[in-house]
């Protein structure tokens, strides 16, 4: 099924127990252009994914009895590739991973900023890439449509965080690339602190794209960052 649109608008659907933040992230979303629906809790947001097959889905890591990151596995456990965006009060190590392993794409940290969250949205709903664009290093192929990464014929499924940052790698093969450039490319949008989430994000892109002892392609430049090459 196609992700829903209203009148031609995105729909964003919003998993949030708190009233206040709930009425404040649907109202200014329907004022950047998108349409919403809000849910409560985890098991009426279940139902609404599965009824209105959401565009993007928002939902607060902390909602009470069933936590997001539960609704966000169930979700991936299902098939659904939709954009997921996680809610968060804090943003540790052991939190940025819990997020990444039940299978949201991103996080936005509390308190609500308005101008950065939709920031993030609209990186996720309005993608610039070519129909047919591809990026392809060795036997690695990463379709800039479909968002999806090939290797010897194995269809990879990519989180946009992981998708946005083997593209930036692809396309500079063989250049090593420092954090600094990664942070600016790939998480542009007001990255705060000193963080370790190239090298979290690093290691989950590995595990996917080298899978049954495939050669690495993703070398780390100890000191330095990260680059692509064969060996």
């Amino acid at each position: 099924m196609r992700p829903a649109t209203f009148d031609h608008n995105p729909c964003v659907l919003l998993v949030e127990t708190d009233e206040a933040l709930a009425e404040r992230l649907s109202l200014d979303l329907r004022e950047a252009g998108y349409t919403t629906v809000v849910a409560a809790d985890a098991r009426a947001g279940w139902h609404q994914a599965s009824e209105i097959q959401p565009a993007m889905v928002v939902v607060d890591r902390a909602l009470p009895g069933d936590s997001g990151l539960s609704f966000c596995s169930q979700l991936r456990r299902s098939g659904s590739r939709v954009p997921v965006l996680m809610l968060m009060a804090r943003e540790a190590v052991d939190d940025r991973v819990a997020c990444l392993e039940a299978g949201a794409d991103d996080y936005f940290l509390k308190p609500y900023r308005a101008e950065t969250f939709l920031q993030m949205v609209r990186l996720y709903l309005h993608p610039t890439a070519s129909a047919s664009e591809q990026l392809r290093f060795s036997e690695l192929v990463l379709d800039l449509a479909t968002r999806r990464a090939m290797r010897n014929g194995r269809v990879i499924d990519l989180t946009m965080k992981e998708f946005e940052l083997l593209k930036y790698l692809m396309s500079h093969p063989r250049e090593v690339l420092t954090r600094e450039q990664i942070l600016e490319n790939v998480w542009g949008y007001d990255f705060m602190g000193e963080s370790n989430v190239i090298e979290v994000y690093i290691r989950y892109l590995r595990l996917k794209i080298e899978n049954e002892g495939e050669k690495r392609l993703i070398q780390t430049v100890r000191g330095v960052g990260y680059v692509l090459r064969e060996s």
